[in-house]
């Protein structure tokens, strides 16, 4: 009887053993050929279960042929649409038969923008320059378009009068989402673009709104100063830190003191050429190196992530005013120039110093 247990036992553990290793094979056949998440063009004929199946493993979107079909036939999601697809390897099996299952409208003509965190508006209005239909000039026509810019301070609960103030050089600089964008074709309109980028803004910010009301700074003011912690900190591994240096120095009443503000008051990028003498002297409205200059630019200096508008609602409190980060990100605080002056001078001698 023993016996019989035992073989029963052993029966019972070997078909475990096959179901677990059954599962496990299947539930890898159907997983995600690749991590990569580049999108591919992919034609789905009208056809059998096989013909889809045989596609998807030429276009390497799946692993195995076979497992796909068994797949379709435990979930009876066979009715697959034909039509083009974007596809890309990291999706996995589920993933494409509830795409396929379910169609699209596929638009060959569709055009994809990319607006990076921390670029200004002369870099937006080149990029919509190449990938659409309008121009550079179209741009700035926009911004300076006083029943558009009074439109938008109707429509949006972030946008004030602030933006047309003649002082500023691009009355949407700062306000416009960094993202990347789907259109229908490249005859969309500046105000198309403008739209979804503000709309994706007001998404962003509401997640902020109650923070936003209790600062003491305006919305324009946090934009201001989140586009340059946007620039400052880009080397830094603590925004929050760097967004408390410049509240400290807003407290005390001295100047930012802030590289990049000068570098866009004189419409000059980073990296592009060291700035004259006379430039860095040159005080105007963003200039906050200029010694006669309390405050905060007149507007922003580029678009901000969400990054920076945190670090600016949620700056850590300290007694710093001066910082500088080195190569691998790290950011030293110190309370008095001359500190600051000989931390640059030791990063330097390491060989660890941050140049822009």
């Amino acid at each position: 009887m023993r016996i019989f247990r035992n073989v029963a036992l052993i029966s019972l553990i070997g078909s475990a053993i096959i179901i677990i290793g059954a599962c496990t094979y299947f539930n890898y056949q159907i997983s995600p050929v690749s991590s990569d998440d580049s999108l591919k063009v992919v034609v789905i004929e009208e056809g059998s279960i096989s013909d889809i199946a045989n596609t998807l493993k030429d276009n390497n979107l799946i692993r195995d042929v076979s497992m796909f079909k068994v797949y379709i036939k435990l979930t009876g999601k066979s009715n697959l649409k034909a039509s083009t697809y974007e596809l890309s390897e990291s999706m996995g099996v589920e993933k494409i038969v509830d795409i396929l299952a379910n169609g699209n409208s596929y638009n060959p003509d569709e055009i994809r923008i990319t607006f990076k965190e921390g670029i200004n508006m002369r870099h937006i209005a080149s990029l919509i320059s190449e990938n659409t239909n309008n121009t550079e000039e179209d741009v700035y026509n926009l911004l300076k378009n006083d029943d558009y810019l009074d439109e938008l301070v109707d429509t949006y609960w972030f946008i004030s009068d602030d933006i047309k103030s003649n002082k500023i050089y691009y009355s949407l600089e700062g306000y416009l989402y960094p993202n990347t964008y789907a259109f229908a074709n490249k005859d969309v309109s500046v105000k198309e673009i403008f739209k979804k980028m503000l709309d994706q803004m007001e998404i962003e910010l509401s997640k902020y709104k109650e923070d936003i009301e209790n600062n003491e700074l305006s919305v324009h003011e946090l934009l201001t100063l989140a586009s340059i912690v946007e620039l400052e900190g880009a080397s830094s591994s603590d925004r929050n830190g760097v967004a408390g240096v410049f509240y400290n120095r807003l407290d005390s009443g001295m100047t930012l003191g802030s590289d990049v503000t000068t570098y866009y008051a004189i419409k000059v990028d980073m990296n592009e050429r060291d700035l004259t003498r006379a430039e860095l002297d040159d005080c105007n409205n963003y200039n906050t190196r200029c010694s006669t200059f309390t405050g905060l630019p007149v507007g922003p200096i580029c678009n901000p992530s969400n990054a920076s508008i945190e670090a600016v609602l949620h700056p850590t409190t300290h007694e710093f005013y001066y910082f500088v980060a080195d190569k691998n990100k790290k950011t030293y605080f110190t309370k008095t120039y001359n500190e600051h002056l000989s931390m640059v001078s030791k990063l330097k001698d390491e060989g660890l110093f941050y140049e822009y």
